[in-house]
């Protein structure tokens, strides 16, 4: 299995949920090679294995070669977690076009990348596919225009990837994993006195995250879904 953007954050601890659960694992980065020896270094010493694949997502020729090169590796790929992304603050009417060129091709694009790597190479065999999406994609966040947009782009991205390729028994589906206090959150994570859309009135452990997705990635009978992994209501 492969998850992509797995240098720190979230994907370090998807990594980890993949490994203990006994899964040999792809731990991706872009340019941040020091965090993903990091990454597996936690991941071996939680007696998993692995090993790391570099590549720029925005770029077709580097996902294919990582897919590729994954393939040779293990024989085949059978999981892909697409966490790789990015984002900016800026107000929708003051979003420079390279900031929103640049969200749109890593998040967006760089996904539909991945995805389509991947399925090619679980074409005769089957797989799943887990996007990791956020709440932001489905009701929009003040200053995060770009990101809002790429994320919302995901959801028909995904469910129209479990369309077309259930036939081939390849499972695509979309996670949204919370709040949580990740570079990529920044200073836009919630404080306690500002969860009051959360109906629990608490984040979501990313721990019980991992897991839960890690546990998604291997049911046999479900696609083309959407799930909220806090207490906001769709």
């Amino acid at each position: 299995m492969l998850v992509t953007g797995a240098s720190g954050g979230i994907g370090r601890r998807l990594c980890l949920a993949f490994a203990r659960d006994g899964f040999w694992v792809g731990v991706h980065y872009c340019s941040r090679r020091e965090a993903a020896d990091d990454t597996l270094a936690e991941l071996t010493a939680a007696g998993g294995q692995g090993a790391l694949f570099q590549a720029d997502i925005r770029s077709r020729d580097d996902v294919q070669a990582m897919v590729d090169d994954l393939q040779r590796r293990r024989g085949r790929l059978d999981v892909l977690v697409c966490n790789a992304g990015i984002a900016a603050g800026h107000l929708v009417v003051r979003c420079p076009e390279e900031a929103w060129q640049r969200i749109i091709d890593t998040n967006l694009s760089g996904t539909y990348r991945s995805m389509t790597a991947a399925a090619a190479a679980m074409m005769t065999g089957g797989g799943s596919i887990l996007v990791i999406g956020s709440y932001a994609g489905l009701h929009g966040t003040s200053g995060q225009g770009a990101y809002a947009a790429s994320k919302a782009g995901l959801i028909g991205l995904v469910q129209t990837a479990a369309r077309e390729w259930g036939p081939d028994n390849i499972r695509v589906n979309l996670v949204c994993p919370g709040w949580h206090p990740t570079g990529l959150a920044g200073e836009a994570y919630p404080s306690a006195d500002r969860l009051q859309d959360h109906v629990l009135g608490r984040l979501s452990n990313l721990d019980e995250v991992s897991a839960a997705i890690c546990r998604l990635a291997q049911l046999r009978d479900v696609s083309g879904q959407v799930w909220n992994l806090d207490s906001r209501l769709f």
